[in-house]
């Protein structure tokens, strides 16, 4: 096993091939960063905060990518209103609760990437939805599946590195480096 399959979970490579499988491997890939940065925590390690103005913590970012994960999931397979049937807590969705464990939210996680996983499989790339009225979209403005999809992987990304430096910043421990 490489460092990148190490770090990534060593999660198979998806069976499907180009475009498909790109963007698969690409997500895994990036979801496999967050799973490494948290690997070996406790649940109290996951709920601290690691300095700074930052109210991020391990846990938090953990559970914030598998909530937003999951809602754009929903977005593909039904557009805006499927994503918004699910109420969403901003505030709690950044926060590992005391009644909460780091296991709970990777599990949780786990379930949301595999019906991500089944909707890159089987969708069409360029379904298109329009987004919901929110003051961070264009209103009027359609995305389509596969933009969604690079939504995700940009999303993942950013919070990995975010989760990495307050991995850092507890430890002293890095995914990569």
């Amino acid at each position: 096993m490489n460092l990148i399959q190490e770090r990534t979970g060593g999660q198979p490579d998806s069976p499907l091939t180009g475009e498909r499988g790109d963007l698969l491997k690409t997500l895994r890939q990036h979801r496999g960063f967050l799973r490494y940065t948290v690997r070996g925590i406790t649940d109290e390690q996951a709920r601290m905060r690691t300095g700074g103005a930052s109210q991020l913590t391990l846990g938090g970012l953990v559970k914030h990518v598998a909530h937003t994960e999951a809602g754009w999931a929903r977005f593909m397979a039904g557009g805006a209103e499927l994503m918004e049937s699910v109420p969403a807590d901003w505030e709690g969705e950044f926060q590992l609760k005391a009644d909460e464990t780091l296991a709970g939210v990777l599990a949780f996680y786990d379930e949301v990437a595999a019906r991500t996983d089944e909707l890159i499989a089987t969708l069409d790339l360029d379904a298109e939805h329009p987004l919901p009225v929110a003051p961070w979209f264009e209103a009027g403005a359609s995305w389509s599946v596969r933009r969604v999809v690079l939504h995700l992987v940009a999303e993942t990304s950013q919070h990995s590195g975010h989760a990495d430096i307050i991995r850092e910043g507890l430890d002293g421990q890095k995914t990569m480096g």
